[in-house]
């Protein structure tokens, strides 16, 4: 679903959806609601109205991945609710993902070099 080197924003839809609807409708969220196309490749991480839950959506350039995560004990950190989304990098991601404290990650600034050697 993420691999090293890829460069498509991963953002959260900060908004909790309603957690019966499938690949299909949370689709047409990312597309009317988001204003985003979500077949870009894109990963768009939703969250439930209790927290424990999360559902994950992304193009992978042959069909919708959809995956579904309910933590069994506790609630994952989000970001205050209201509309939009909210960009994560890949490792904030990755916090997030195993119930971590994601705010607590801070990407470090890189310059890249203005020569090899």
């Amino acid at each position: 679903m993420i691999v090293a080197g890829q460069r498509q924003p991963i953002l959260i839809a900060t908004r909790p959806v309603d957690f019966r609807c499938g690949h299909r409708a949370l689709a047409l969220i990312v597309q009317t609601e988001l204003k985003l196309d979500p077949h870009s490749g894109v990963t768009i991480v939703f969250r439930s109205k209790r927290g424990d839950r999360m559902k994950i959506l992304v193009w992978d350039g042959t069909g919708l991945v959809m995956v579904y995560k309910v933590l069994e004990q506790g609630s994952f950190a989000w970001p205050k609710v209201q509309d939009g989304t909210m960009r994560l990098s890949r490792a904030q991601h990755e916090a997030l993902f195993e119930g971590l404290d994601w705010r607590r990650i801070v990407a470090q600034r890189v310059t890249p070099p203005i020569a090899a050697g």
